[in-house]
């Protein structure tokens, strides 16, 4: 039994790295090429024998993480430069020994931390001073090896708009996995106020808990996409597609931020054993048109028809309506369904005023 359990595990954790690499492979293409080309070109153009810089500078400024924006990349090609830069002038100024190499740390370590509160960047300046002040000096004279990081840099910068990591594809796919828990929660509310199950409520608490991160990742994955599309022409086309997922976005994080108030309430509510098929009714009605909404990410048109149905629902949020107007626990949950409702509404398109003058009186 141990063992079938230890083979389960072994799968499960090889799955989840044949996933990984697979998900990397464009990350992975583009600073294998963009690595080689600024080595042809300091090695093979400029005939610097071991450009190690150009590679290291290039790698390391693309890397891996999902915040591929112009901007960090320049930063961190500007943090490798600047100590590099910074360990060529002291080791012209002070020589090399042991205990000017000390000094070279102290002060590339002191300035990096005076230009930014990046550790990441302090970090990345004082390895760069620290390779050049340890290895031997190249041929060519002074300066050729923060030459050969500037050429890493900039053919960092040059991949990312010539052969970028599809970062619209990556919004996308983070979008769906918090549209998945979202309409996963609203089916297990669903399902609880129906059948009177605290485990389904209580289960989606533990799951809507968790899903901040997920929209952490599709802001910085949007944040990544509409910053290359400034300068790569291939993504530039999706500019205005990219702009208005940013509205969904914010209303999806606001409406999930809600969801995770209105799911403790309901966890609340149906300690009581009753049933209640209206509330069941209304969340089955929120899902069908998130769930339009969510198709909105590839067809826009979607979001008109969410819209529409989101104002269907939103006209119903009225506890007299259902008759519950004095029955606290009850009433609570539709006065707390308002504001999901605005702000899916938001989500779909339509301006706060215009989502708010759309809820009934009470």
């Amino acid at each position: 039994m141990v063992s079938s359990k230890r083979t389960a595990v072994f799968r499960w954790n090889l799955s989840d790295s044949v996933l990984r690499v697979i998900e990397s492979l464009p990350a992975i293409i583009q600073i294998v090429l963009a690595a080689t080309a600024s080595f042809a070109f300091a090695h093979l153009v400029l005939g610097h024998a071991n450009p190690i810089f150009a590679v290291t500078v290039a790698i390391t400024s693309l890397g891996f993480t999902r915040d591929a924006r112009p901007r960090r990349i320049l930063s961190t090609a500007t943090g490798m430069i600047v100590g590099i830069a910074l360990s060529e002038v002291l080791l012209l100024v002070i020589g090399p020994g042991l205990w000017q190499m000390s000094i070279v740390l102290l002060i590339a370590l002191t300035a990096a931390r005076f230009i930014t509160g990046s550790a990441a960047f302090a970090l990345t300046v004082g390895i760069q001073a620290m390779l050049v002040y340890i290895m031997p000096s190249p041929e060519g004279g002074a300066f050729i090896r923060s030459l050969d990081g500037v050429i890493g840099g900039a053919t960092a910068l040059f991949f990312t708009a010539v052969i970028p990591r599809d970062p619209r594809g990556l919004a996308n796919k983070d979008a769906n996995k918090l549209f998945d828990i979202f309409l996963d929660s609203l089916d297990a509310l669903k399902l609880a106020v129906r059948n009177v199950d605290v485990a389904i409520v209580d289960e989606a608490l533990n799951r809507v808990r968790r899903s901040q991160p997920l929209v952490d990742n599709w802001r910085m994955s949007l944040d990544s996409a509409i910053a290359i599309s400034k300068i790569s022409p291939f993504l530039r086309k999706y500019r205005d597609e990219l702009s208005g997922q940013v509205r969904l976005m914010r209303g999806m994080d606001l409406a999930t931020r809600n969801l995770r108030v209105v799911v403790r309430r309901v966890d609340f509510l149906v300690r009581d054993g009753v049933s209640r098929p209206y509330l069941a009714d209304l969340f089955e009605q929120i899902s069908m048109a998130a769930g339009k909404l969510s198709e909105g990410l590839e067809s826009p048109e979607h979001l008109h028809e969410a819209q529409e149905s989101f104002i269907e629902i939103i006209h119903q949020l009225d506890p007299k309506k259902f008759g519950i107007a004095d029955q606290i626990r009850e009433a609570s949950v539709l006065l707390l369904l308002r504001p999901l409702l605005v702000d899916l509404l938001c989500a779909s398109g339509m301006s706060e005023d215009d989502a708010r003058a759309e809820l009934p009186a009470i």
